[in-house]
């Protein structure tokens, strides 16, 4: 099984904010991760991540001027470490129950419980979960910020995982065309951003 990233810290049934372990390490945009309600496997595509200081009303002031490199500040202020986090932000796109199952493209029927561990999907998950493109309809019909750059950056990652990459990539496209055929300006500002 893969690294644990960071653990889901806010929960709802069509998204999750999870809390990085490490800062400054946030998963890409686009990438597919995983986390659980018990024995339900949820699945998830980053869509926007943040560093921020831990106390909601205060915000981190520059200390750099005298300071030759970023790490040097951090060297000389080992506190920020601890007065920082990073979060980042999931769209729930599918979920599964166990491995030998396929996965399914629908919400799941509860959100994941706060606490869980998230994952990031290794290639053979992200292949598995992406031979069929049944979730796009759930990340275009998402109500975040930039949903299209979302969905480009999901299927560049996504192509990464699959022994031929464009074939996925022009799969990909044909499903947009369908699910975006009343909106020409949107799909073909995507099939630009996800070409090799």
């Amino acid at each position: 099984m893969s690294d644990k990233i960071g653990e889901v810290i806010e929960a709802s049934t069509g998204q999750f904010v999870a809390e990085c372990y490490e800062l400054h390490s946030p998963p890409p945009l686009g990438s597919l991760v995983k986390t659980s309600d018990g024995d339900v496997q949820i699945y998830g595509v980053v869509c926007n991540a943040a560093t921020e200081s831990i106390e909601p009303n205060r915000r981190p002031v520059a200390r750099g001027r005298d300071e030759a490199t970023e790490e040097s500040i951090y060297r000389q202020h080992p506190q920020l470490l601890k007065l920082l986090r990073t979060t980042f932000d999931t769209l729930v796109v599918g979920h599964s129950r166990g491995e030998a199952t396929p996965p399914l493209h629908y919400l799941p029927p509860r959100p994941p419980r706060v606490h869980s561990f998230v994952y990031l999907c290794e290639q053979d998950e992200v292949c598995r979960f992406t031979q069929s493109l049944d979730f796009l309809p759930l990340l275009l019909g998402a109500r975040a910020g930039a949903v299209d750059e979302i969905v480009a950056a999901c299927l560049r990652q996504a192509s990464c995982a699959h022994n031929d990459q464009r074939a996925f990539l022009v799969k990909s496209g044909k499903e947009l065309a369908i699910l975006l055929g009343g909106e020409l300006n949107r799909l073909n500002a995507i099939l630009r951003r996800i070409r090799l």
